[in-house]
């Protein structure tokens, strides 16, 4: 299966993949590079540049494997990424920041928040006007992410809310964990909730807007979530990884899905997992 199959000669096909460092972007990476041909090319990106540099050079596919330091919480970065390419075929945005049990939500709130939600806004206005025809933007996100894991009070804030609309709840959200209102409001104290169903919404958002125009240009702009996968992010909060999935494991179903050809309109705009639509 391969997205975009080259009718020109020459033709390169880009892939650009975030939070590549290790983990489930990394194996996303690998298995790519394999599939495409070495007339195309994958990006492989994360913050630190020794990471990135080492991981890019680590990768033997067919594919051409690149590094590029992109810090996915500035904004700016990533619209400077997509204008220097002005089209891409696959957007896979993976990027996370790993939660530990030392410290409190609150105080590791505001770094999650960056590199989960602000990364989500900015990739969807960044990238989805530069996706080509028979091209993938995925966000990689959670089951967590189904609204119903919210409190009823707070569900009509997300419901056919606009990009800008659910950028400002979660500005509004994160406000209200430094002040100390958040619960009392009916956020849950575990942060990786309101994030995931944000980052849901927001694609949900963007896919309204493109839906007729992506289908007919057989475009995919979707959430999916690996499930549980052994990495070092989920191994603080978990006991039993006798059914996780490796990443390489988890990549492989994922890119199944994103690359499958046509596009299921039943699938476009939603959270998938294992191929199938979460409500």
């Amino acid at each position: 299966m391969a997205v975009l199959a080259p009718s020109v000669v020459g033709m390169t096909r880009i892939a650009v993949v975030t939070g590549a460092n290790q983990g489930i972007g990394r194996a996303l990476v690998e298995d790519l590079a394999d599939r495409w041909t070495a007339d195309d090319l994958v990006l492989l990106t994360g913050r630190n540049p020794a990471r990135v540099t080492e991981a890019a050079a680590a990768i033997r596919g067919t594919a051409r494997v690149e590094g590029r330091v992109l810090d996915v919480t500035d904004p700016a970065a990533i619209a400077s990424l997509a204008a220097s390419l002005g089209a891409v075929d696959v957007f896979l945005s993976n990027a996370t920041m790993r939660i530990t049990p030392e410290r409190t939500q609150a105080e590791q709130a505001d770094e999650f928040i960056a590199v989960a939600n602000g990364a989500t806004h900015s990739v969807l206005r960044s990238f989805a006007p530069i996706i080509r025809p028979g091209g993938r933007l995925i966000i990689v996100a959670s089951s967590l992410g189904l609204l119903r894991n919210l409190d009823s009070r707070l569900r009509p804030l997300f419901e056919n809310a606009s990009l800008d609309e659910i950028e400002a709840v979660v500005a509004k959200w994160q406000a209200a964990i430094h002040d100390g209102t958040a619960q009392d409001q009916g956020w849950p104290e575990w942060i990786n909730i309101p994030s995931k169903i944000a980052q849901v919404e927001a694609v949900r958002a963007v896919a309204r807007e493109r839906r007729q125009e992506d289908l007919a240009a057989d475009r995919l702009i979707a959430a999916v979530c690996p499930g549980l996968v052994d990495t070092p992010t989920s191994r603080p909060w978990f006991d039993d990884f006798s059914q996780a999935k490796t990443p390489a494991q988890a990549a492989k179903d994922l890119l199944d899905f994103i690359l499958a050809e046509p596009v299921d309109p039943e699938m476009y705009g939603e959270l998938v997992r294992d191929g199938k639509v979460l409500r």
